[in-house]
């Protein structure tokens, strides 16, 4: 499997035992996990009734050897300024923290795996899309 690039979307299925995300993630060696869905993880386990539990698990993914953390740099916020310059002319909206994981895997030349269609209107970006 190629290098992947974890959308917030594809961990909550991941989380709810979704089969073809398992097999996927099962399959691949390099998994980045944006900062920015870890961001979005964490804001929805506190709004949730199961905020331990879900710490707990997002922890032991985070664990896992195959898998990185991918923080913002330099370069990424370039990448992240090219997908907005793009994006603008070309009247497409998608939400900013969207594209700010596209612009993570724009500079780790990964794959985002995502149940989100909007990925696919981000010019130079791999889209892995999957169906609930």
């Amino acid at each position: 499997m190629t290098r992947l690039c974890l959308d917030t979307s594809a961990f909550s299925h991941w989380q709810r035992g979704h089969a073809e995300v398992s097999r996927i993630l099962d399959e691949s060696k390099d998994v980045g996990v944006p900062a920015i869905a870890i961001g979005e993880l964490k804001a929805g386990f506190r709004l949730g009734a199961r905020e331990r539990k879900n710490e707990a698990e997002l922890s032991e993914f985070l664990a896992n050897p195959d898998v990185r953390i991918l923080d913002v740099d330099e370069e990424a916020a370039e990448q992240y300024a090219q997908v907005v310059a793009d994006l603008t002319r070309a009247g497409t909206p998608v939400p900013t923290n969207d594209i700010w994981i596209a612009a993570l895997a724009l500079r780790e030349g990964a794959t985002v795996l995502t149940f989100d269609e909007h990925f696919r209107s981000i010019p130079r970006v791999g889209v892995l899309l999957l169906k609930a």
